[in-house]
């Protein structure tokens, strides 16, 4: 596969690209994204299905220079697909041939239960592990239904009822009671879909969800894997629904939405309704995501190995400088965690977050070596984006900070994300054993040079390389219940 990848999803109401670079097997991240609100499908479904000439001019223009972008970055592969707009006018084929002519690109119209499981396998595979959930994702034109179990895709269905589509047959002429009836009775067609999780992909969902966290002071500034409660949600979506658009401002709701918020708001309403839901999750990825990783993965079944994390991975091929001391200090993490983990009152879920904080522990060094605990904290906190959900990045990024005589409960930020933590013992023990864990491997030894013995409440330290770990035992804080004695 080619090291840089650009791919165009060309919807209804807008138009994105998303170049992705590789940097190893599997591991990988955006280099640059573009967007442009074409709205291709503008007055078609007035005129049975058909793209109006405005429409396409302007999508052509907005493609030109998306390719222009492309060619600036390298990009060896395009991959261009679209949906639903596309899909269901008659002549598509005259706006295709017109693309391949002047910019000598193919596009390739997919179906709704192809674009479902675009957007099922790149939440499968970049979100946390879930035991099922639906992803939704509602477009200009159609929605797409997900069900996922077990990290694999199992249902796929498409309906069309979008944002655009809906705007034009119902909310120009007033008829809000009309879109209600129309969009339930389309939804009745769904066969019985059992699940607590909805994922929600698309922009009407993350418009959503990035002005719902404005409202109630979220700590963390990231969409992707941001949960929250299905009666949270549809309280907000009956404010958005009933306001003016001065209210829509103050409710965070971007201008170039306006028009088209409230029918994609109206449509999730009663979608979650319907599926009687109880958690909802933002999904930063989608279509776009789901055509990489099928191109990516289409020797693996589009699926990453096991406990693999392309985040990680991409974080240590690009920053990490001499890693193999941070693997080593992983090993050694492991080892203490499961020797005084539970003495400390840990939980074993914790022991996760530990090792791969470890992992990261010098990447802050491929920036600058002072202060790269800073530099490592801020790497972590935000580009571990895919796999993990939002409290083990806070986690395994705070615990990537530290200073000299501090517990790590004293280093959190104020007004920042400390809801996100573990209670105060749980955090300053994991900063603890991690910190201990990169002082015994001072003079960058083996791991297997240090041999450990737990015989509560002291711990044991053998090794032969242990002078420069003595000096600097003295910048750790050991909690009252564990006494630490070296011997060589």
């Amino acid at each position: 596969m080619a090291q840089y990848t650009a791919v165009i999803d060309i919807g209804s109401n807008s138009m994105r690209m998303a170049v992705f670079q590789k940097t190893s097997r599997f591991a990988f991240h955006i280099l640059h994204e573009v967007k442009s609100s074409v709205r291709i499908s503008e007055n078609a479904y007035k005129n049975g299905g058909y793209l109006q000439d405005e429409a396409m001019d302007r999508t052509a223009r907005a493609l030109g220079e998306f390719l222009s972008v492309a060619r600036s970055f390298g990009v060896r592969k395009i991959l261009c697909v679209a949906t639903s707009a596309l899909r269901d006018a008659p002549n598509a084929n005259q706006f295709i041939s017109r693309i391949r002519h002047h910019y000598n690109l193919s596009i390739k119209i997919i179906s709704g239960e192809k674009e479902a499981y675009y957007g099922g396998i790149a939440c499968a595979n970049l979100l946390p592990p879930l035991k099922d959930a639906i992803t939704v994702d509602v477009g200009g034109g159609s929605s797409e239904f997900t069900f996922l179990r077990n990290g694999k895709v199992e249902q796929l269905f498409s309906l069309n009822i979008g944002t655009v589509r809906i705007k034009e047959l119902y909310f120009d002429t007033g008829d809000i009671n009309g879109a209600i009836r129309h969009i339930d009775s389309v939804l009745s067609s769904l066969p019985d879909l059992v699940s607590e999780t909805l994922i929600g992909i698309g922009g009407t969902f993350r418009a959503l969800t990035r002005a719902l966290m404005k409202k109630e002071g979220y700590p963390l500034k990231k969409l992707h894997a941001f949960s929250t409660t299905e009666t949270s949600f549809l309280r907000f979506s009956e404010q958005i629904q009933g306001a003016t658009t001065k209210k829509l401002k103050s409710l965070y709701i971007k201008p170039d939405r306006f028009d088209t918020i409230k029918p994609g708001t109206l449509i999730l309403d009663r979608i979650i309704r319907h599926l009687k839901v109880k958690t909802l999750i933002c999904s930063g990825v989608g279509v776009r995501e789901g055509v990489f990783l099928s191109d990516l993965l289409r020797n693996a079944k589009d699926r990453f190995p096991a406990n693999y994390n392309p985040s990680v991975r991409y974080l240590l091929d690009t920053y990490a400088i001499h890693s193999d001391h941070a693997l080593e200090c992983s090993h050694l993490c492991r080892g203490l965690f499961e020797l005084i983990g539970s003495h400390l009152g840990i939980p074993p879920r914790y022991k996760h977050e530990l090792i791969i904080a470890a992992k990261l522990l010098s990447i802050g060094v491929g920036i600058q070596y002072y202060a790269y605990q800073a530099h490592s904290h801020y790497l972590a906190l935000n580009a571990l984006d895919y796999g993990l959900s939002h409290p083990q990045i806070v986690l395994i990024s705070h615990l990537l900070l530290f200073k000299k005589g501090a517990r790590s409960s004293e280093l959190i930020p104020k007004n920042s994300y400390g809801s996100l933590l573990p209670d105060t013992t749980t955090l300053n023990n994991l900063s603890m054993i991690l910190w201990l864990s990169n002082i015994l491997l001072a003079s960058r030894v083996d791991s297997k040079q240090i041999g450990l013995k737990f015989d509560n409440p002291t711990l044991t330290v053998h090794g032969s390389n242990l002078y420069l770990a003595r000096e600097q035992l003295k910048h750790i804080i050991l909690p009252k219940n564990l006494t630490l004695v070296l011997k060589d």
